[in-house]
């Protein structure tokens, strides 16, 4: 066996290890006031990079972790040094070329590089549709050299696609994913085999639980680190401590066959799925290391009768509802914060609603399309406790159509503009009654349906769909919907 973890290659000018060390327990120690010494954090991650663990991961709001990973990076001035990923997660509002070469510039200067080696992006909200603006905006810095990779995090299938479709060139996109959180085996890996975007798969040991120390324990009533406190939500939605107990007894028995952890067999697991770049495995600062443990995830391969073995546990829980990514956006929240209700209900509604003059109990919003005012008509109009959406196009800002051609991922663009249009009028998606669909071509029925369905999977409005013909422009579908507020 390898004495230091196996390399791929993220893209052509981009090689990284195959497990990649995470360093959001930074945060966690320093949620206290507590700031690791730069200098020593750094000597940390110098062994973990000299022992071939030299590939870290970070994002803005890991507390300092990126100023020690950039204390680290300034050590090796000549040659070769680790590799640095870091996530960008701005607040939704407007991302002008001014707001996004601001977010880049400040993780170049923490880090102290020219350019970063993968930018990561996260956004809060796809009913506001900015997060296009920016990535399109990264594209060009990254065109300038301040970006080596462009990447993505928590965004489901549905929203990749439709990056993608709109032009944006992605590397990889980093999700949950472990034997618990299996959502990425579906929809997302098909994506990513089609594509060539790998997926980044954190959260593989859920926390610490997917190890020997919880086989056979008695459940925590209390958990004081954010992570683990994160991964016993997943946990519980997927059918609690005895359906996660099965899972542990499972690994185990594989773990006893192969003469490695349970923790092997977990991140084995995750990496033997095609779409699979790396699984990223925190990086411990001033707590036990696990490196020689974490290189024997190479030294063995899951057979069939293991992976029967896992299947069969599978059956035994409930899938995590959703998509990769749902957790930071709808109900439940899996997140290491809990609920973000309070969080997404102060995120600013990209459309503003407006009474009706000489209409009272009416009003209406506006999605600033050149069309509105030229046709005399409003984006959505409530009556009452009714809601009506006008038939809806991939239109963003005042007359771009996105993702030309592509009739799937212009329906998922138009399901978050009828979303953020009921939104700003006091509704819900979860209030629709009636949606009506149009296509250019019926042939495309499947993808615009199953965008349908990703929307609408709980809620079941009437539907009807049906082939119009020509539309005008490069739309190829047409979306309007109807609300009913309890």
């Amino acid at each position: 066996m390898s004495t230091t973890p196996p390399r791929i290659a993220l893209t052509k000018d981009l090689s990284i290890s195959r497990i990649v060390c995470g360093l959001w327990q930074v945060a966690d120690i320093e949620k206290n006031g507590t700031v690791i010494n730069p200098d020593k954090g750094a000597d940390v991650l110098q062994a973990y990079a000299l022992d071939g663990f030299d590939t870290f991961d970070m994002a803005d709001h890991y507390g300092s972790a990126e100023l020690i990973t950039g204390r680290l990076l300034s050590r090796y001035q000549n040659g070769q040094r680790p590799v640095a990923f870091t996530k960008w997660c701005p607040e939704p509002g407007p991302m002008t070329a001014d707001v996004v070469r601001r977010g880049v510039e400040e993780r170049l200067t923490r880090l102290g590089v020219d350019k970063v080696d993968l930018l990561q992006f996260h956004w809060w909200s796809f009913e506001h549709p900015a997060w296009l603006d920016a990535l399109h905006e990264m594209q060009r810095l990254r065109g300038e050299g301040l970006i080596g990779a462009l990447g993505l995090t928590n965004f489901d299938a549905g929203h990749l696609a439709l990056a993608l479709a709109d032009g944006i060139e992605i590397a990889s996109n980093q999700v949950s994913f472990s034997l618990v959180d299996r959502r990425a085996a579906g929809a997302l890996s098909k994506l990513c085999a089609n594509s060539g975007v790998k997926l980044l798969a954190y959260g593989t040991l859920c926390g610490g639980f997917l190890s020997e120390k919880w086989l056979g324990q008695l459940e925590p009533t209390g958990i004081a680190d954010w992570s683990r406190s994160k991964y016993k939500r997943f946990i519980d939605i997927a059918g609690g401590w005895q359906a996660f107990q099965g899972i542990l007894s499972a690994a185990q028995t594989i773990a006893t066959k192969h003469g490695v952890s349970i923790s092997n067999v977990a991140s084995r697991w995750v990496l033997e799925h095609d779409a699979v770049a790396a699984t990223i495995v925190g990086a411990r600062i001033g707590e036990n290391e696990h490196r020689g443990d974490n290189l024997n995830v190479f030294s063995f391969a899951l057979d069939e009768e293991d992976h029967a073995a896992l299947n069969a546990t599978f059956d035994e829980t409930q899938p995590i509802p959703g998509d990769c990514g749902d957790e930071y956006r709808k109900p439940p929240f899996l997140t290491a914060s809990g609920d973000l209700s309070h969080h997404l209900d102060a995120i600013p509604s990209v459309y503003t609603a407006e009474p009706v003059p000489g209409r009272p109990g009416r009003s209406r919003v506006s999605s600033g399309s050149i069309w509105e005012p030229i046709a005399g008509y409003s984006r959505a109009v409530r009556v009452g406790d009714r809601i009506m959406v006008s038939g809806t196009t991939a239109t963003h800002g005042t007359n771009r159509c996105v993702a030309p051609g592509d009739a799937g991922a212009q329906a998922t663009y138009i399901l978050d503009k009828i979303a953020a249009s009921i939104s700003a009028l006091g509704g819900k998606m979860e209030d629709v009654a009636r949606t009506r669909i149009y296509l250019r071509d019926a042939n495309q029925w499947e993808p615009v349906s199953r965008a349908h369905g990703r929307a609408f999977a709980s809620v079941l409005p009437a539907n009807t769909l049906i082939e119009a013909g020509n539309l005008i422009g490069d739309y190829e579908v047409e979306i309007e919907a109807e609300a009913i507020c309890d």
